[in-house]
């Protein structure tokens, strides 16, 4: 299976990561520029919270209510723009893989709260671009960022480490 990790792949990777940002980009433009408010979707979701089978399980609703809806101002600011930074950084493959953990986060909330749509297509695709690794930000930013990130962090390492010998810890 190393074929998909391999440099021949990495363009079929950075097509699909560029789409997969497309989606978060129009989704979160849209929020940033409109008047996005999240407690019409979050009061929606604690109403599916009963029944025999409810569509949203009672601890995330008991989440929703405890702690979104009385923040509900933070969450109409981290929701748009999140959604805007998770878009920008898939199409430029740049954090890549920050960009990928944090869209897969807001995709399993929001299956958690009840919303399917698109997000287990969206949520699979950062799954898929996180296990094939580097192949997904080969043709992107993060191949020229990471390196400079990861020198500026061993050099900051040795850097420390040396002081702390040099004063005998």
């Amino acid at each position: 299976m190393s074929w998909l990790k391999g440099p021949k792949m990495a363009m079929v990777w950075a097509v699909v990561r560029i789409w997969l940002g497309v989606q978060w980009l129009q989704a979160g433009f849209g929020k940033v520029t409109g008047d996005f408010d999240a407690s019409g979707m979050i009061n929606g979701a604690i109403a599916n919270a009963r029944g025999e089978h409810p569509a949203v399980q009672g601890w995330y609703a008991s989440f929703l209510q405890n702690f979104a809806l009385p923040n509900i101002e933070l969450f109409n600011v981290l929701v748009p723009w999140g959604e805007l930074l998770v878009g920008l950084g898939l199409i430029l493959g740049c954090l890549t893989v920050p960009a990928l953990v944090a869209g897969a986060f807001m995709n399993l909330n929001f299956l958690l709260a009840g919303t399917v749509s698109t997000n287990p297509n969206l949520f699979t695709v950062a799954m898929v671009l996180l296990l094939v690794g580097s192949a997904s930000y080969y043709w992107g930013a993060d191949r020229y960022v990471m390196p400079f990130i990861k020198q500026r962090l061993y050099k900051n390492n040795i850097q420390t480490n040396h002081k702390k010998i040099a004063m005998g810890s």
